[in-house]
C-alpha cells in the first residue's frame, strides 16, 4: 500500500504559539504654548483651528494669555478651540511637551521641568554654550524643527517660511518703488501696463526663496533675470515655473551689467557659516537712482556688501542712491500667515507623535524627525552643534534602538 504524501511537514502540523499584534499605546500629549518674548517675533506654533484638532483627539493645550495676539489670534479664539488659558508663565514651561517659535532664553530654560520634551527653532548661530549646558542640566529632549526632513528629504518647515520669505520680498519691493511717504520712491508700479517698460528684478539666488520671488515677480509682469552658481538650480527654477526666462551664474561682467539696468534686486544666497557677498560696493554704486535692494539674506550677515540689518520700525536706509531694506525677521510682517504654515506643519507631527505612543516612538520609527533631535534626555546628539561649541555629543542611534 502505498504512502500518502502530506504537504505539511511533521513539524508544521505540530500546534503553534498564536502570535498577536501588539497595538501601539495611544499617548496622550499635555502641550504648553509660551508668549513669544523674542524681539519683533509675532508668531504663534499653533492656530486655533490646530488646537482645537488637538484637543479633540483627546490632548491638553496650556496658552499663554496673548500668545496669539500678534498673529491676531485672540485669546477667545483659542478659549472657544478647547485650550485652556493662563497668565502664569511659569506654569505654561512647567507643561510636559513645550511648542515655541524662538528658542527659549536661558531665563526660560529655569522654568522648564526636568525630563520635558522642547520642539522650537534652534538659530544655531544665535546660541551659546550656555543655552545647551541648561538644557543638559534639565535632562531635557529637544527638537530644532527647522532640521525635521520630510520622507523626500525636504525641509517642510524651512522651505514653508522660505515661500513666505520669497513672496514676501516682492511685495516689499513693490511698496517701495511707489511714491512713498518719505517720497523716495520712484513712484514706480510693481506691473506690466500697456505700453510702460516693464519692472526689471535681478534675483540672487535659486533655492526655494529665489523661486517664490521669481514666482510673483513674473505673476506682476516684471523681467526677471536669476544668478545661481548651481545650474541645477537654475534649471530647476526654469522647470518649477514652467517657462523660459533669463538665468546666468554669477560672473562679475554679466551681474553689473544687470545690476545696472534693474530696479529691484532681491538678496537669497545662504551659506554654511556666513552668506557669502556677491554684490559688492561699486557694483551698488552703479545703480539707478531710486532702485531697491531686499536683502533677505541678512539674518546671515547679507549677500549684499552695503547692508546693514534693520529693523521693522525703522525698515530702510539709503546708501549710494539706492534704498536698502535689510529686515532679518522679514515674516514678522506677515505673522498670521507665517503662523498658519508653522501650525500646518506642527500638527499632523503632534497627533502622529501621540498615535505612535510618544516621542520615544516615533523618534525610532521617523528619521525625518530624528533628525531634527539634538538633545536626548540632556545628552547632546547634534555633530554641527558639538563641533561648533566644541561639546561632546552622542550618536543618536547608540541611545534610540
Amino acid at each position: 500500500m502505498s504512502k500518502s504524501l502530506s504537504p505539511f511537514t511533521k513539524q508544521q502540523l505540530l500546534p503553534q504559539e498564536e502570535t498577536l499584534e501588539i497595538l501601539k499605546r495611544k499617548g496622550e500629549l499635555f502641550i504648553g504654548i509660551p508668549k513669544e518674548t523674542a524681539f519683533q517675533e509675532k508668531r504663534v506654533c499653533l492656530t486655533p483651528d490646530a488646537v482645537f484638532a488637538l484637543v479633540s483627539n483627546g490632548h491638553r493645550v496650556l496658552l499663554e494669555s496673548g500668545a496669539g495676539n500678534g498673529a491676531s489670534f485672540s485669546d477667545k479664539d483659542y478659549s472657544e478651540a478647547g485650550a485652556e488659558i493662563t497668565k502664569d508663565t511659569a506654569k505654561v514651561y512647567a507643561c510636559p511637551m513645550i511648542l515655541k517659535v524662538e528658542p527659549p532664553s536661558i531665563e526660560q530654560i529655569k522654568l522648564i521641568n526636568p525630563q520635558t520634551i522642547l520642539i522650537s527653532a534652534l538659530q544655531i548661530k544665535t546660541q551659546s554654550k550656555k543655552y545647551f549646558e541648561a538644557l543638559a542640566a534639565k535632562r531635557i529632549t529637544a527638537l530644532a524643527f527647522e532640521f525635521i526632513r520630510d520622507a523626500d528629504g525636504t525641509y517642510p518647515a524651512v522651505r514653508s517660511l522660505s515661500e513666505i520669505a520669497g513672496t514676501a520680498s516682492v511685495l516689499i519691493a513693490a511698496e517701495l518703488l511707489s511714491d512713498t511717504k518719505d517720497g523716495n520712491g520712484n513712484g514706480l508700479m510693481f506691473g506690466n501696463i500697456s505700453g510702460v517698460p516693464p519692472i526689471e528684478v535681478v534675483i540672487l539666488g535659486a533655492g526655494t526663496v529665489g523661486e517664490f520671488a521669481a514666482r510673483s515677480s513674473i505673476g506682476l509682469g516684471a523681467n526677471i533675470k536669476v544668478f545661481d552658481n548651481s545650474i541645477t538650480k537654475l534649471r530647476r527654477i526654469q522647470t518649477n515655473l514652467g517657462r523660459p526666462f533669463f538665468t546666468s551664474t554669477i560672473t562679475p561682467k554679466s551681474l553689473t551689467k544687470a545690476l545696472k539696468r534693474c530696479n529691484v534686486v532681491i538678496g537669497a544666497v545662504r551659506g554654511k557659516n556666513r552668506a557669502p557677498v556677491i554684490v559688492s560696493e561699486d557694483m551698488v554704486r552703479s545703480m539707478k537712482k531710486g532702485a531697491i535692494v531686499i536683502d533677505v539674506s541678512i539674518d546671515m550677515g547679507g549677500c549684499i556688501e552695503t547692508s546693514e540689518v534693520t529693523t521693522h520700525k525703522r525698515p530702510t536706509f539709503i546708501k549710494h542712491n539706492v534704498i536698502h531694506y535689510c529686515v532679518p525677521n522679514i515674516l514678522a510682517r506677515y505673522s498670521r500667515t507665517a503662523s498658519v504654515s508653522l501650525s500646518n506643519f506642527f500638527t499632523p507631527y503632534l497627533l502622529k507623535i501621540a498615535e505612535e505612543g510618544g516621542i520615544e516612538n516615533s523618534l525610532r520609527f521617523d528619521k525625518g524627525l530624528k533628525n531634527g533631535l539634538y538633545f536626548y534626555h540632556g545628552i547632546l546628539t547634534s555633530k554641527s552643534v558639538g563641533d561648533w561649541f566644541d561639546l561632546d555629543f552622542s550618536d543618536v542611534n547608540l541611545l534610540i534602538f
